[in-house]
C-alpha cells in the first residue's frame, strides 16, 4: 500500500448492514484515520435473545477504531462527542437514522453517502430489491453529498453495474456492497482536492420510492404477470422470501422460470402440472415454474425432490395468506 497523503483527514463512518463493511474495510486498508464509527444499538437475537452487534460494530473493533452506538442521533449527548472527534467528512452508508442538520453541517466536507442506486432512481431504503422486481437492466451505486432531503442530495460520482438474468437481492447487495467500496476508494482524493463536481438531482425521481421491504411482500399473487413474479422471487431472495400456500402449509419459492407455452384457460394460482422439470403454475398473463421449493419446517429442494415426499394433483390451487 502506498502512503496515503490525505491519511491526517479525520473520518467518522457511520453504517450499520453488511452492506457497510466493505467501504469501513477499504478505508482502513487504505490508511484513512477513521476516528470513530457510528452503527446502530446491538439488538437480541435467537432463541436466548443474545445481544449481537452489527456488522459494522464488528468490522470496527476488528480494526480498533472506537465505536458508538446512540439510540437516537439527535440526542444532544452524542452531537457532543462527534463534535468532539473533530470529523473532516463523515461517510454514511445504509447507516438507518435520519441525521440532523447540524451533523450534516459539522464537518468541513460535510456528509457523503454510499447509495445504492444510479440516483435520482430508487430513493429509499431497498433500492436493490426494487430495482431487480422492476426489471432494471442496470443498477449502481452513488455517491452523494446527503441533505435534508431523503436522499436528494447532489450527486458526486456514481458507478453502473449490469444486473443479470440469474440475479438475486442477495448476489446483487454483494457486488454493489463491494462496488461501493470501490466508489469511496475512487472519489475520496478528488472529494478532498475539490475535483468532484456535484451534481443536483432532479426534484422529482423517475421510479417510485423504494420502500423497506416487508415479509408481506413474499405473499404470491398469481393474478400478476408470470415475468413480474419470477422476478419477485429474485428480488426478495435471500430475504424475505417469495411464497405461497398449499393444502394448508406455506411454500417458500426459491427458484422460477417463465415457460414459453401458451396460456390455458384456469384461474391464475392453479397447478397445470407437477414433475421433474417443475411445477407449473398459471398467472393472470403466462406461466411460471417452480424449480426449487421449501415446505415449512423442511429443508429448501429443487422441486423433484420435493415431489418424491410431497404429493401435488393437478388442478390444486395455490392460495395466499388469508
Amino acid at each position: 500500500m502506498s502512503e496515503n497523503r490525505y491519511a491526517d483527514r479525520r473520518i467518522v463512518y457511520m453504517g450499520t448492514p453488511d452492506f457497510a463493511v466493505p467501504p469501513l474495510a477499504m478505508l482502513s486498508e487504505e490508511g484513512y484515520q477513521v476516528v470513530g464509527v457510528v452503527t446502530q444499538p446491538d439488538k437480541p437475537k435467537g432463541r436466548g435473545k443474545t445481544l449481537q452487534a452489527t456488522p459494522v460494530k464488528e468490522e470496527a473493533l476488528k480494526h480498533g477504531i472506537p465505536v458508538f452506538q446512540p439510540v437516537k442521533v439527535r440526542e444532544e449527548g452524542f452531537f457532543e462527542i462527534l463534535r468532539d472527534l473533530a470529523p473532516d467528512i463523515i461517510i454514511v452508508a445504509a447507516f438507518g437514522q435520519i441525521i440532523p442538520e447540524r451533523i450534516l453541517t459539522l464537518p468541513r466536507f460535510g456528509c457523503v453517502n454510499i447509495h445504492a442506486s444510479l440516483l435520482p432512481r430508487y430513493r429509499g431504503a431497498a433500492p436493490i430489491q426494487h430495482a431487480l422486481i422492476n426489471g432494471d437492466k442496470e443498477t449502481g451505486v452513488t455517491l452523494m453529498q446527503m441533505s435534508m432531503g431523503l436522499d436528494t442530495g447532489d450527486m458526486l460520482n456514481h458507478i453502473v453495474v449490469p444486473i443479470t438474468p440469474e440475479d438475486t437481492g442477495g448476489s446483487l447487495f454483494d457486488r454493489l456492497s463491494d462496488t461501493g467500496a470501490r466508489l469511496l476508494k475512487e472519489s475520496l482524493p478528488d472529494l478532498f482536492e475539490g475535483r468532484l463536481i456535484p451534481v443536483p438531482q432532479p426534484e422529482e425521481s423517475p421510479t417510485p420510492y423504494a420502500s423497506m421491504i416487508r415479509k408481506e411482500m413474499g405473499d404470491m399473487d398469481f393474478t400478476k404477470d408470470a415475468a413480474y413474479l419470477e422476478r419477485l422471487v429474485r428480488g426478495l431472495s435471500p430475504w424475505p422470501g417469495a411464497y405461497t400456500h398449499i393444502n394448508g402449509k406455506t411454500l417458500k419459492i426459491w427458484k422460477s422460470a417463465v415457460c414459453g407455452e401458451e396460456e390455458t384457460p384456469a384461474a391464475p394460482g392453479t397447478i397445470l402440472s407437477a414433475g421433474r422439470e417443475g411445477i407449473r403454475v398459471q398467472c393472470g398473463s403466462g406461466i411460471l415454474v417452480l424449480k426449487e421449493v421449501q415446505l415449512e419446517g423442511k429443508k429448501r429442494m429443487d422441486t423433484d425432490a420435493f415431489l418424491r415426499g410431497f404429493r401435488v394433483e393437478k388442478g390444486t390451487v395455490f392460495t395466499r395468506t388469508e
